[in-house]
């Protein structure tokens, strides 16, 4: 079934032609990724897809009747003066009005208890009551916390522009709905947001179009990739890896054809130079043929891009940065708590951990624009830092981008007395020669980030710390900044969502736990997530061992029973005995839980309990919906082995 059908879709800006006679489709249960260089028009495209822009010519769009259609946009643009409730409840279905209706009357009656907020609230749990809204409220309530929103009455001017982008998201998601677009969804989101919001778009039914520069959550989540390149779209009937594999075929079969074409030219130059001014029809075809061969013979194959291999970086002594015993707070947050480590050459680590953990005040600190609290940092005197913030760069309004970057320097050194250009860098970095001569103050965001990342490059550093630079960056310039980042010599230390970029250029992580508690672990990201997966198992593990335990205890005249019992299924299963008490165990608290549920879920319909009464079965409910939710989850992981 198609759901969305786009035809003859056009636009230009200036004399720039991003796409002409485009046709774009969508079909039920699709998961498409659309990828572009940065400039060559994504943005545009789902504009024009979402309504919120049109073709500049007689194209049409046209959305299947009754289709429900989601958009996250990169900045959403919020109503300052809701709350968080407010903005992610603003929608026209019934039952989330039921909702919102309910959670207003329960505030008012928290701050305001009267026998009038009373009867409000009554009413709001009998409209619960019969729209049978109480999982839904719950499965509001598990969106948001997922996405580390608790304060549901923060009114909406009070957050940061992360914050809104999550509420922004939360709200789409709880609307469900049958189409979803979203641009850059896993920007401001950390880590496990990320992995919890890639495993619900892989496992629901959703339709789903998406932007991003994620590469896990491209090759896990999507199963088409549509490449917009030159103003033509090209399919790849499957994931990232797949995208990968067939483009790698064609630049192949490109750099075949492409030398054939320059050998051929070659040939019909020297043709063309020995002909007489006077020329036949049969020669005049030649020379017609000679421009298509021409404009072959100069495509550009990956083989034409600069390589870092041999980077001459400044010279690292054998003192990087030393840290002793370091303290770090802002009034009652621990940001570190005794921390000490010595960097190494040519040492490669990543950091990671939620959002205000202080990951960022630990970058400042290293790069001297913080002062720790307490503790000692060493300096090496041959130390020569960049660093990459978020924050991006200050550009004057009258400063060329030639100039921008040659203000820095205007070459950066290679081995062997060679090196590279200012200018042949920025065009490198999709900065193109008929760019340089700008204004700097003219880029767009994508631009401006990587004019800012080559100001950092061409310091020509030798530890280099970089704040998530992957945001605003297209897939083609990640490809670049990583061939750059495995050739860097020196000590690099990265703050990043982008779980894809982490694994293949840090040798071990950080980890900020909270509280000022850090770890070090050895591997890439992947690797950390196994390891805190294994440590997670053999929590659990030891909780259901001190069951066992004290079960043992309460019966202890059936151990041989209940060991050949245990003997019994291993043998029958995958499972390891204890795995086979907790699936066994976890069936029975299920099947009470369900018991639970229902018994309040008639308390509450029938209405007929007092006011306290109402509000604990209410809250009881929504607990025991969460229950099983999570063990739910747990006991179809183990069933998969029984």
């Amino acid at each position: 079934m198609n759901y969305l059908l786009a035809e003859n879709l056009t636009k230009i800006y200036g004399v720039k032609v991003l796409f002409e006679n485009l046709d774009f489709s969508i079909n039920k249960g699709q998961k498409i990724a659309l990828i572009a260089r940065n400039g060559a028009g994504k943005s545009s495209l789902i504009r024009i897809l979402v309504g919120l822009d049109s073709s500049d010519k007689d194209g049409t769009v046209r959305l299947q009747k009754g289709v429900k259609l989601g958009y996250i946009e990169q900045d959403p643009q919020l109503n300052d003066n809701d709350t968080v409730l407010e903005s992610v409840l603003h929608t026209e279905n019934p039952v989330i009005a039921v909702i919102q209706r309910y959670e207003n009357a329960l505030l008012q009656h928290e701050l305001h208890p009267s026998e009038q907020t009373q009867k409000t609230l009554e009413q709001c749990i009998e409209a619960m009551q019969h729209h049978q809204a109480w999982d839904y409220d719950t499965k509001i309530k598990q969106i948001l916390s997922r996405f580390k929103i608790t304060k549901l009455h923060q009114p909406i001017r009070e957050m940061s522009g992360g914050e809104k982008k999550r509420v922004a998201m939360a709200g789409v998601l709880i609307q469900e709905p049958d189409l979803l677009i979203m641009d850059e969804p896993t920007n401001h989101l950390d880590l496990e947001m990320i992995e919890w919001l890639e495993e619900y778009l892989r496992q629901t039914n959703l339709t789903l179009l998406l932007v991003t520069h994620d590469r896990y959550f491209l090759n896990n989540v999507t199963t088409e990739i549509v490449e917009l390149e030159n103003g033509t779209l090209q399919r790849y009937r499957g994931n990232y890896e797949y995208y990968l594999e067939k483009k790698a075929e064609l630049q192949a079969n490109m750099k075949v054809e492409t030398e054939k074409a320059q050998k051929l030219m070659k040939k019909e130059l020297e043709w063309l130079r020995t002909q007489p001014k006077a020329r036949t029809t049969k020669a005049k075809s030649r020379i017609d043929a000679f421009d298509h061969i021409e404009e072959k013979a100069h495509q550009k194959t990956n083989d034409d891009e600069l390589s870092f291999d041999g980077m001459n970086a400044a010279r690292i002594g054998n003192r990087t940065i030393e840290i002793y015993h370091l303290y770090k707070r802002f009034g009652s947050q621990i940001i570190l708590d005794d921390f000490t480590y010595v960097f190494k050459r040519r040492d490669r680590v990543g950091i990671v951990g939620k959002n205000g953990a202080g990951k960022t005040t630990f970058l400042n600190i290293l790069a001297g624009l913080e002062k720790p609290d307490e503790g000692k940092i060493l300096i090496g005197q041959t130390l020569v830092t960049g660093y990459y913030t978020q924050q991006g760069l200050q550009l004057k309004e009258d400063k060329r981008v030639i100039d921008v970057v040659r203000d820095i320097a205007e070459i950066l050194p290679l081995k062997k007395g060679k090196y590279y250009t200012a200018a042949q860098l920025l065009d490198h970095f999709m900065l193109p020669y008929s760019m340089h001569q700008n204004y700097a103050s003219t880029l767009s965001g994508g631009e401006r980030r990587r004019l800012y990342l080559l100001t950092i490059l061409m310091k020509n550093p030798n530890f280099l710390i970089l704040d998530e630079p992957t945001n605003d960056l297209d897939l083609i310039t990640l490809n670049l900044l990583e061939d750059y980042l495995l050739q860097f010599e020196g000590c690099l230390v990265i703050v990043s969502h982008d779980r894809y970029f982490m694994d293949k250029l840090v040798d071990h992580v950080f980890v900020f736990e909270g509280n000022g508690k850090t770890r070090d672990y050895p591997g890439n990201y992947s690797r950390y997530r196994e390891a805190k997966a294994d440590e997670e198992q053999t929590e659990r593990e030891k909780l259901l061992a001190e069951k066992e335990k004290t079960a043992a205890t309460a019966k202890p005249d059936k151990p041989n029973e209940l060991s050949a019992a245990a003997t019994g299924n291993r043998a029958k299963t995958k499972l390891s005995f204890k795995e086979q008490r907790e699936f066994d165990q976890l069936g029975k608290e299920i099947e009470q839980l369900e018991a639970e549920k229902e018994q309040l879920s008639q308390h509450l319909n029938r209405g007929s309990g007092s006011h306290d009464e109402l509000m604990q079965w209410a809250n009881r409910l929504s607990e025991v919906v969460q229950l099983l939710d999570t063990k739910t989850d747990r006991w179809l992981e183990l069933s998969e082995f029984a």
